[in-house]
């Protein structure tokens, strides 16, 4: 997994998207990135637009067993990309594509590519559409819903969902796209995560002037499970909490930047503990401010009156810093995807990053088939509903377990193959949970977009 050994990967394999800070030549001399910047990449690459999901976990496992959930969720993660890490280091493979290819050959790594294609072409549409929702506002059910920009100046041209989404596109997302070191991101990274912990700020700023009003019941702290089907309704927060921490594809890419190689381990605990701790804060704060009442996308419960002064201020706070949280964790998003796009398509051709027209072109049609997806296919949401759900437990946890038992330089413990037949099967069962109910809801008319 380190730097100048690209000569070791299998035939035909994909180069990482850059030359490594060793072989840089290019104006001035890339020192390596630093660790703090690396745990603000990782991390953004993790709290995406799942975090909204997590309170409406609560209220179906209760608080207790949520929270220890969001844990094991967590130590789940770390496992796998310690797997994922090591095998990276024996083979020296300077991307995840690489791994898969040492283990699996041709097919395995275009495996990957594909499964990482899908799912962050998939997670990019749905936040476009989650920010054209909240700046321009939604209709649903015939009823709308007004977004920020609308509630403050009126309804306008220039505040309608292409205008923005296209002013979005142009002035936001081009620009960082363009960029072609990840750490390029690390100080947008950094806004993005601190956006988050406003959002976590807020919501228990608010939760606790309510509970010393008196204002909140005590909170569930275990399941309900009258019968059979309250059962099922346990296993259907599963599939919200096993891709909680889907970062795996951007952890060969951030590696290969670093001025110190052999800090990706605790980069990786670092931001799995920074992350875990949103995660866990956002959980309780929001199901203890809206208990019962929680909604899969905790988003929209704060489109109402919170019942203290103030309440439509703090509202559209909590709406505009997510917006733009959002915002800045698509480039993250999208650096990986340019790279896995340009394995799959171009695999023998030099580096994306030595390649201006290459790079140039790849960036302009990938925004643009995201920018012309989120505006006129919305219904594109249910189709990646399935495939996503699919993509990204392959990526996180199916892939690093079967590298794992494969083991292709005999370098796995019984307790590492252990770990890994039960990575594929709460993968499985996960994917099969989350494709059900999506089915489920879509046949029973509840398909509008929520980020569950």
């Amino acid at each position: 997994m380190g730097g100048g050994v690209t000569e070791r990967l299998p035939e035909g394999s994909s180069e990482p998207l850059l030359p490594t800070k060793r072989e840089d030549g290019g104006g001035g001399e890339f020192a390596g990135a630093s660790f703090a910047g690396a745990v603000f990449n990782l991390s953004t690459t993790i709290v995406g637009a799942g975090i909204m999901a997590l309170p409406a976990t609560m209220k179906v496992l209760g608080l207790v067993p949520g929270l220890v959930m969001i844990v094991l969720a967590a130590l789940l993660t770390d496992a796998s990309i310690e797997l994922l890490v090591r095998f990276s280091r024996v083979v020296g493979a300077p991307s995840y594509g690489a791994v898969m290819g040492d283990a699996f050959g041709w097919w395995g790594r275009r495996l990957l590519q594909v499964c990482v294609v899908v799912n962050n072409i998939g997670v990019m549409i749905v936040y476009m559409i989650i920010i054209g929702d909240v700046l321009s506002g939604t209709s649903s059910g015939g009823e709308h819903h007004y977004g920020v920009l609308e509630g403050w100046f009126g309804p306008h041209w220039w505040n309608g969902r292409f205008f923005v989404l296209l002013v979005t596109t142009l002035v936001v997302f081009t620009p960082l796209a363009c960029l072609k070191r990840v750490d390029s991101l690390s100080y947008t990274s950094a806004i993005s995560v601190a956006l988050a912990v406003v959002f976590v700020i807020i919501t228990a700023g608010i939760a606790i002037v309510k509970l010393i009003r008196g204002q909140i019941p005590m909170p569930k702290l275990f399941p309900d499970v009258p019968d059979l089907a309250s059962v099922w309704e346990l296993f259907t927060a599963v599939p919200v909490l096993v891709t909680a921490y889907v970062c795996h594809y951007n952890v060969h890419p951030i590696h290969n930047e670093l001025k110190d190689p052999s800090q990706i381990k605790p980069i990786v605990h670092t931001s799995l503990v920074l992350c875990s701790t949103v995660y866990i804060t956002t959980s309780f704060f929001g199901y203890l401010l809206f208990g019962e009442s929680t909604l899969s996308d905790v988003l929209a419960n704060f489109d109402s009156n919170l019942g203290i002064p103030y309440s439509p201020m703090l509202n559209d706070a909590v709406r505009v810093s997510y917006a733009v949280h959002l915002m800045l964790v698509f480039p993250m998003i999208f650096h990986a995807l340019r790279l896995n796009l340009d394995g799959l398509l171009f695999p023998s051709l030099r580096p994306l990053s030595s390649d201006n027209r290459r790079f140039s072109v790849m960036t302009a049609v990938l925004l643009l088939v995201i920018f012309l997806s989120a505006n006129f296919i919305p219904s594109i949401w249910d189709a990646f509903q399935f495939t996503g759900a699919t993509a990204a437990v392959c990526i996180a946890f199916i892939f690093p377990a079967a590298i794992t038992l494969r083991d292709p330089h005999s370098i796995s413990k019984k307790l590492d193959k252990i770990l890994s037949i039960f990575m594929i099967v709460l993968a499985i069962v996960s994917n099969v949970v989350a494709v059900y109910s999506d089915a489920y809801s879509m046949f029973h008319k509840k398909s509008s977009p929520s980020i569950a």
